[in-house]
């Protein structure tokens, strides 16, 4: 005698042991750790595309690169409003006298690894050196081997110069060549023509 199934008697349909144990764990570490040969390969390089010209804040601890290859003088011309620096190239020079100023440029660098070029004003053709000058050298010169802090001290009529209380490892320098980086910082800074927009503005031709 056949005995009839009932139809809304579902048979148990809960896995088997065996089954459970052969369905992978999602969260399995090997199912979501990338391997070493992986994180070697796919590691993301930081492009350099820009380096600001300033002076360092008055609260950050700064150092120069030491090599004398890292440092120059330029003709600069300086637009105070703005806060920005422009090279002259040296054809124009003898057509620009009383326009420019003549700065170093030094490389230096923050404790966040933030690059920038140090401006400092050389003497005078007359030979006058201001004491904010000559501080500013002195400081860059203490960076070259220490960090160092610069304040404004408006009574000295110079910068105050600070080290720091603890000890500060010494920054990690790009490998790039110092043409190269003076290139990045004044890619739109350069006055190579006498008929430059700065120029112009300074002769009220604009």
């Amino acid at each position: 005698m056949m005995t009839k199934t009932d139809p809304n008697t579902m048979p148990d349909m809960q896995p088997t042991t065996e089954q459970q144990a052969s369905t992978p764990d999602p969260f399995d570490p090997t199912n979501l750790r990338l391997s070493q040969s992986f994180v070697e390969t796919a590691g993301v390089k930081k492009l350099l595309t820009t380096i600001p010209v300033r002076r360092p804040s008055r609260q950050e601890f700064v150092r120069v690169h030491p090599s004398a290859e890292y440092r120059e003088n330029f003709p600069i011309i300086e637009l105070k409003d703005e806060r920005e620096e422009y090279i002259v190239t040296a054809s124009l020079v003898p057509e620009l006298i009383g326009e420019f100023v003549i700065k170093t440029l030094y490389l230096a660098i923050n404790r966040q690894g933030t690059l920038f070029f140090w401006p400092v004003r050389l003497p005078g053709p007359d030979g006058k050196d201001m004491n904010w000058w000559k501080s500013a050298r002195e400081a860059a010169v203490l960076a070259m081997k220490d960090w160092v802090r610069i304040k404004a001290n408006m009574n000295l009529g110079a910068y105050d110069i600070f080290q720091p209380d603890g000890v500060i490892p010494d920054p990690e320098w790009p490998q790039r060549g110092f043409w190269e980086l003076i290139k990045i910082a004044f890619r739109d800074h350069l006055i190579d023509r006498i008929d430059h927009p700065v120029i112009k503005r300074l002769r009220g031709q604009v």
